[in-house]
């Protein structure tokens, strides 16, 4: 415990002298270290601490392989003909709206109604793994996008519950776990406290997200990726459809906090940033809502350090009180196609929307968020 807060309380200090620099610096600084290549066996910390090599994902199907079903630290299910939705209804304000009663909720696959079979609500723990942009483009030591980084990042850490699993991923030109999941909030603050001195200017989101959504797919429970980044993507492999549809597929709700927006409205101001830089930032914008929306997550745009314990009380609010449903879908065959979820609140025994209203009983819109679907098996797996 004493660790942690002495580990936070420094990252604080670190943070406070960070704030002179403004303004996205498209170029890495040139006076940052540049990790050498480490032996495929043994990666050390270059930063000059104990030795504490990446570690593959524990959860991972390639790192549970051939492990005794004792020895695995998460179940999961070989085969099921149960498709699970977890469902977030907010209000006009973000806020998550509870008590709704099982026979509101209406569940469409391609556009066919389903049979519930499964139906529950309540908080419970969380598994996030923390996707954090951590390269000499936008975090150069000591910038703006440095300290904003590691504030949102730190301040994510604190909200977490004892009973909450946390994975540590950084990316650049490729992404590296700093720590797996894990409830140990030592473990975590060591990992975070490899942060210091980026890499190399390459910040490759799309390969690092649909890696760590695969990893993902087979923990079971409440799960979510925070992604804290630019929303910039400059070297991945994969392209943004592809991306999109992985993401998709994997059934991982992201969720995504984008910095560096007050920067890109004092450049865009006073002219020191150019039409093409604005534009790849407008794209960031979009493709980060896009991944929120159709993984059942959300997308925030804090301007300031000020707002950010908003956003990660919505993102928990968010996670722990979710309604999750389930069903056996219809449509049994084993074809590998991907198959489309709309959830709707309906009147029950009617398909007429569900109308709400509020304490002084006048209507409000609300906002009903779910993965957009999940990709079939095929007969042969």
């Amino acid at each position: 415990m004493k660790t942690w807060i002495i580990g936070a309380a420094a990252a604080s200090v670190l943070i406070l002298g960070a704030w002179a620099q403004d303004g996205p610096n498209s170029s890495g600084s040139e006076t940052v270290a540049r990790p050498r290549k480490a032996p495929a066996a043994d990666t050390t910390d270059t930063s000059g601490g104990t030795s504490l090599p990446p570690i593959p994902s524990k959860l991972s199907p390639r790192a549970t392989k051939g492990e005794e079903p004792g020895q695995q630290d998460a179940t999961f299910k070989a085969e099921t003909n149960i498709v699970t939705v977890d469902v977030q209804v907010l209000d006009n304000n973000g806020n998550p709206i509870p008590n709704i009663p099982r026979d509101d909720f209406r569940v469409l696959e391609d556009n066919v109604p389903q049979t519930l079979s499964e139906f529950s609500v309540g908080e419970a723990p969380m598994t996030v793994a923390m996707l954090i942009e951590f390269s000499a483009r936008y975090q150069a030591y000591y910038s703006a996008g440095w300290a904003q980084t590691l504030t949102a990042s730190y301040g994510f850490i604190q909200t977490l519950k004892p009973e909450d699993y946390v994975a540590i991923i950084a990316y650049d030109l490729r992404s590296t776990i700093l720590s797996d999941f894990t409830n140990d909030r030592q473990k975590t603050m060591e990992a975070m406290s490899r942060m210091r001195m980026p890499g190399f200017s390459e910040s490759n989101m799309f390969d690092a997200l649909t890696d760590t959504a695969d990893r993902m797919t087979k923990i079971e429970g409440r799960k979510a990726i925070l992604l804290i980044s630019s929303g910039i993507d400059t070297f991945s492999k994969l392209t943004y459809d592809k991306t999109r549809k992985s993401l998709q597929e994997s059934g991982v709700p992201v969720y995504a906090i984008e910095m560096l927006q007050i920067q890109r409205i004092m450049a865009e101001s006073s002219g020191r940033m150019g039409a093409s830089q604005e534009l790849d930032f407008l794209q960031g914008d979009n493709e980060l809502r896009t991944f929120a929306k159709e993984t059942g997550g959300q997308a925030f745009f804090p301007r300031f350090t000020g707002e950010l314990p908003n956003v990660f009380r919505s993102i928990s609010l968010s996670l722990r009180n979710q309604y999750s449903l389930g069903y056996s879908p219809n449509n049994q065959s084993k074809d590998g196609k991907f198959r489309k979820i709309t959830v709707q609140l309906v009147k029950p025994g009617t398909k007429d929307p569900l109308r709400m209203v509020n304490e002084k009983g006048k209507p409000f819109k609300y906002t009903i968020l779910a993965k957009a679907g999940y990709k079939a098996p095929r007969a042969v797996e």
